[in-house]
């Protein structure tokens, strides 16, 4: 898909902030939601979204809501930090497919990040047992401030 297109309110992000799909959530407030990846590139990969937003990639993104979702993004990224205890988080946006992009709505991935353990493929690794998920979220969810 390339940076033009209308957006899909059928997408799994969109479902996900309706309800109809499960996630394994870390964060919300009235803009944003940050929850886990269900394919992560590595233990504790935590996604950032604005919840009623359009935007299907960052250059289609309004100013309020931009900011909403960078504060939440960084909020998430402390947390990550103090609960993982990582050697280093990677906070990763991408725009079109060639880019890596596969869902149209505008996310933020924060990953954390070990030192000598390579990063697992972009959405193409195994999907995550769902308990392990929900372990990182709360753990995650209990650093937030």
């Amino acid at each position: 898909m390339s940076l033009d297109g209308t957006y899909d309110p059928a997408n799994i992000f969109a479902k996900i902030v309706r309800g109809e799909m499960p996630s394994a959530k870390v964060y919300e407030d009235a803009d944003t939601l940050a929850f886990m990846d269900v394919f992560p590139q590595a233990p504790g990969h935590v996604l950032v979204i604005h919840k009623s937003a359009t935007a299907r990639n960052l250059l289609e993104m309004e100013d309020a809501p931009l900011q909403a979702v960078m504060r939440t993004t960084q909020k998430v990224a402390r947390a990550v930090r103090a609960a993982l205890k990582p050697d280093a988080i990677a906070v990763m946006q991408f725009n079109g497919a060639a880019s890596g992009q596969t869902v149209y709505h505008l996310h933020f991935h924060i990953i954390p990040r070990q030192e000598g353990v390579p990063l697992g493929r972009h959405a193409s690794g195994g999907m995550a047992d769902p308990k392990v998920l929900a372990e990182q979220a709360r753990a995650i969810a209990a650093e937030i401030r």
